[in-house]
């Protein structure tokens, strides 16, 4: 498991950061038969390998906008079941990085956020779970919204996650984005 080392300069930047509240409804995708808390610690967009990360998006269309960029990006089209579910998500200290301004400011390309380099934005959802914030709010790069990103081990007593619906996504239909 690889060691995260945060930037010192950029755990001051986001220091200067004041975390909110923030609870809503989110939307999630799961591949088979996987809960809608199950974390990833393999690292992706904004954690770094063996920071745990629940993502979610703010938007329905999002979050399957997300998950049709996860299945292209596989040399086979995956069978196993797909499932969409909403959670209604209270969180008690996030961080709004939506800004483009302040991303760019953080060393996060925003016109890049689509590629597949993924170092930056690991950095600073790195320095984010580090600095033992709940979570992360930041731009899709999939699609024009917005992504909740939950750093799971920074879970306070106020946070909360209960599955409102969950919807079976036929794995050979192509959803509308």
């Amino acid at each position: 498991m690889q060691t995260f080392e945060p930037d010192p300069h950029l755990l001051e930047a986001l220091a200067r950061l004041e975390p909110t509240a923030w609870s809503g409804r989110v939307w999630r995708h799961t591949f088979a038969d996987n809960p809608p808390d199950k974390a990833n610690g393999r690292g992706a967009r904004w954690n770094p390998p063996g920071t745990d990360a629940l993502y979610a998006s703010l938007e329905r269309d999002t979050a399957l906008a997300e998950a049709e960029h996860q299945v292209a990006s596989q040399p086979i089209r995956p069978k196993a079941k797909r499932t969409i579910h909403q959670l209604d998500v209270e969180l008690s200290g996030v961080l709004d990085l939506t800004d483009p301004v302040l991303l760019e400011g953080l060393g996060v390309d925003v016109a890049g956020l689509s590629r597949v380099d993924f170092t930056a934005c690991q950095m600073v959802g790195g320095a984010v779970a580090f600095l033992g914030h709940e979570g992360v709010l930041v731009p899709s790069g999939r699609h024009a919204g917005v992504n909740l990103v939950v750093f799971v081990s920074n879970q306070g007593a106020d946070t909360d996650f209960q599955v409102v619906d969950s919807e079976v996504i036929d794995p050979g239909r192509e959803p509308a984005v």
